[in-house]
């Protein structure tokens, strides 16, 4: 399926989420939603990803709505994930269905060049216990896109990430988030 692109309706997801509710994006009219797709759930960068948010997270405003998306069970991602108390909505794509269906992409150089490219961040993260419980060639090819939505449900940006370690930086997710 193709990418998203400025302009674009948001994506039309309902998830399950690890706190027990269902996300769904049709309830969002009238919110900005900073909406990520990860890989899975023990990869990581995006485990270190969602640290480095966490510490910036008092820099956004009190209302932000954030939604990482990771392609795993529920179970399994909210085991993962529960106790790390974090601060945004974290839902499971079980079937792999909302990424084919926007435009999220695989490649295994993509990833390894990721894993090159940002040695210090691989070796954090491993620091931290994040290492990747999968030997799924095809989860870890998963590249990430950060997607931005306005009140209107339209796409602002949509940023498709060239390998593992590319997101978009916080500062202009903070600054998305405070209508700027």
């Amino acid at each position: 399926m193709p990418q998203l692109n400025i302009g674009d309706s948001a994506p039309n997801i309902s998830l399950p989420a690890i706190d027990g509710t269902t996300f769904d994006m049709s309830s969002m009219k009238g919110k900005r939603v900073i909406f990520t797709f990860f890989r899975f759930s023990s990869c990581p960068f995006c485990n270190f990803r969602i640290d480095r948010l966490m510490k910036r997270w008092n820099e956004f405003p009190e209302d932000t709505v954030m939604v990482g998306v990771f392609d795993a069970q529920i179970d399994e991602l909210s085991r993962r994930m529960r106790k790390r108390n974090i601060p945004f909505t974290i839902v499971a794509d079980e079937t792999y269905q909302n990424f084919r269906e926007n435009g999220i992409e695989k490649s295994f150089p993509s990833f390894m060049w990721g894993a090159i490219r940002s040695p210090i961040t691989m070796i954090l993260a491993t620091l931290k216990g994040y290492i990747p419980m999968t030997l799924s060639i095809s989860k870890m090819s998963t590249l990430p896109a950060d997607i931005l939505i306005d009140e209107e449900g339209k796409v602002v940006e949509a940023h498709y990430c060239k390998d593992t370690a590319d997101h978009l930086p916080i500062d202009r997710m903070i600054t998305f988030a405070k209508g700027e």
